[in-house]
């Protein structure tokens, strides 16, 4: 499977100056990163963040919907999808009620990312039912003294071994070596936050070198 990156932000400023760039296809967001951005979690403003995006190039955009229940989840599911059904991806927490929410949604020919993935055995009941993606979240999961990559791995393996066509979306990466050791390792899709994207373009042997180009340039 090819690399796809996309990155993971409710902030305009952050798509503004990223996507543009043609390394990302595509943006997740969740109701904590819209608190995060100052911004209300509404399918209104969700669909105002989704024209943005695409007008700055984005080809998918991944919308978590929220509910006290599978009834409410799955209205607003069909809300979100509806703003635009080529591109937009229905989040799901991978609980009992977001997997009902999930099933309801994925009957209906929407595309569904699974998010909150802590545990291998949830990537196949993702896969069971038809999603999309499953978003792990790496750094999480190594904060509760697991060995993260490894459980990443595993869930990979998982997938590959039952044939599924369900991608991990890998999320929560706090550095840049966490993208090149899973992708050794045959993970391919990742979100990344705007602070890692910038860490990707900053190696100081890089930088020293291009001072040096420049100054010889310039004689």
């Amino acid at each position: 499977m090819s690399l796809q990156l996309l990155l993971d932000s409710a902030d305009p400023a952050d798509w503004q100056a990223w996507l543009p760039s043609g390394l990302f296809r595509g943006v997740t967001t969740n109701p904590s990163l819209l608190r995060r951005a100052g911004l209300p979690c509404s399918a209104d403003q969700l669909a105002e963040l989704t024209r943005r995006a695409l007008a700055l190039g984005a080809q998918e955009i991944h919308l978590q919907t929220w509910g006290a229940d599978a009834d409410a989840a799955s209205a607003i599911g069909r809300q979100l999808a509806a703003i635009d059904r080529q591109r937009v991806l229905v989040k799901v927490p991978i609980d009992r009620a977001g997997i009902e929410t999930a099933r309801r949604l994925i009957s209906e020919g929407i595309a569904v990312t699974f998010t909150a993935c802590y545990e291998a055995h949830q990537v196949l009941l993702a896969s069971a039912l038809g999603a999309r993606y499953i978003a792990p979240y790496l750094g999480r999961i190594s904060d509760s003294g697991r060995d993260g990559h490894a459980e990443l791995v595993l869930m990979q393996q998982c997938l590959d071994g039952v044939g599924s066509s369900t991608r991990l979306l890998v999320a929560s990466l706090r550095q840049p070596t966490d993208l090149s050791r899973l992708a050794a390792a045959g993970i391919s899709t990742f979100t990344l936050g705007a602070a890692i994207a910038e860490q990707l373009h900053r190696v100081a042997a890089t930088e020293a070198a291009v001072a040096q180009f420049h100054r010889d340039a310039h004689g």
